[in-house]
């Protein structure tokens, strides 16, 4: 059974290359941001950040050219970020399937001007045998995925939501359709989450399988909010309107869901959304739909498709009731950020108004 999105846990198991030698002053080596913190693969560190000095000098040698024991510690330390920086770079992009240097840089190292410290996590990565992840190049762009060896060192670190059917980004990222597209907006809503902290990168689970009576209902994405609950999230770049409006049914189909199973005698039978995002006591309401309109070639502009498909879909009986829609675009999340009035909820009388994300109103 799928479950949302759990807050990452502090990894106890530390690689080797990740606890190797003293630590010194941070000025030493970039490292990662703050999502970084307990996370730990065992990575392999650079070994040029391990080497030593030649054989003819040693720590107390009078020799000026050569480092002592506190460069060493310095390069010990570098090491150790290095590894640690590899290993979330692995954790990414298992967890989102693909992203550019970029998007990585954003998610990981936030304060650093360029990209040079993701790309070359991203180039050992590669280098390893089996490689941990692949890359497809488009349009002088590079475009990185986890390979299967990648996907199963993740998983072992235990740092990963156990999602049945995690798979590459492969396919995303060779593809000519749009596909690989979708794929980055959502990484990009993510970031603009993330960089809001209304949600960790590491609390997102993207396309998980939710059961309804008319089949399965896949979510782009489904993210933990810093304050405990869940939202589903859906990216928009060239599905028509009536398909949008399909899945708001399939949303409310999977709301409505009968309970399963049998339940006890301390406890009723509870539906699939309730075991899963209701909490313990059933004090939580249905997750709330966010349905981003990313840019897309020969498309109307998002707010255009946006304005549009608010007429379409507050005309339906349970969108602003049981159902809690809020649209907004990616040219405004990423500007303004996620925790911004950016959002305008489906169905309101004053649907023109746009609201923080903390300022929706729950459905019943």
């Amino acid at each position: 059974m799928p479950t949302a999105p759990t807050p990452r846990a502090s990894s106890t198991a530390a690689g080797a290359a990740a606890t190797a030698g003293p630590t010194a002053s941070p000025a030493a080596s970039p490292t990662p941001g703050p999502a970084a913190v307990g996370r730990r693969l065992s990575v392999v560190p650079d070994q040029s950040a391990l080497s030593a000095g030649p054989g003819r000098c040693n720590s107390s040698s009078p020799c000026t050219d050569v480092p002592g024991e506190a460069s060493r510690a310095r390069k010990s330390a570098a090491a150790k970020a290095s590894a640690e920086l590899r290993g979330e770079v692995l954790l990414c992009l298992a967890q989102l399937r693909l992203a550019t240097p970029r998007q990585l840089k954003a998610l990981l190292l936030p304060h650093q001007q360029g990209t040079d410290h993701v790309r070359r996590a991203l180039r050992n990565l590669l280098a390893e045998s089996p490689a941990l992840i692949g890359r497809t190049h488009r349009a002088q762009q590079s475009y990185w995925y986890c390979t299967p060896a990648g996907l199963a060192e993740a998983a072992a670190s235990g740092e990963l939501a156990p999602t049945v059917g995690r798979t590459t980004g492969k396919r995303i990222a060779a593809s000519k359709t749009g596909l690989r597209e979708h794929g980055l907006a959502l990484v990009d809503t993510v970031i603009a989450f993330h960089q809001a902290q209304v949600a960790d990168h590491a609390d997102w689970q993207v396309e998980v399988a939710h059961p309804t009576p008319a089949g399965n209902l896949v979510p782009d994405g489904v993210v933990l909010l810093a304050d405990g609950s869940s939202a589903f999230v859906e990216i928009d770049r060239t599905m028509s309107y009536a398909r949008l409006i399909a899945k708001l049914e399939r949303y409310d189909a999977y709301r409505n869901a009968p309970p399963s199973g049998r339940g006890n005698a301390a406890r009723a039978p509870r539906s699939h959304w309730q075991e899963t995002y209701a909490g313990p006591s059933l004090d939580r309401p249905f997750p709330p739909l966010l349905l981003v309109f990313a840019p897309a070639p020969r498309r109307a502009a998002p707010a255009t498709r946006e304005a549009a498909f608010h007429d379409r879909a507050g005309r339906l009986p349970n969108v602003g009731y049981r159902l809690t829609v809020a649209t907004t675009t990616l040219p405004l999340l990423t500007k303004n950020a996620a925790n911004r009035p950016v959002w305008r909820v489906v169905g309101n009388r004053r649907s023109e108004e746009r609201r923080p994300l903390a300022a929706l109103p729950k459905a019943q």
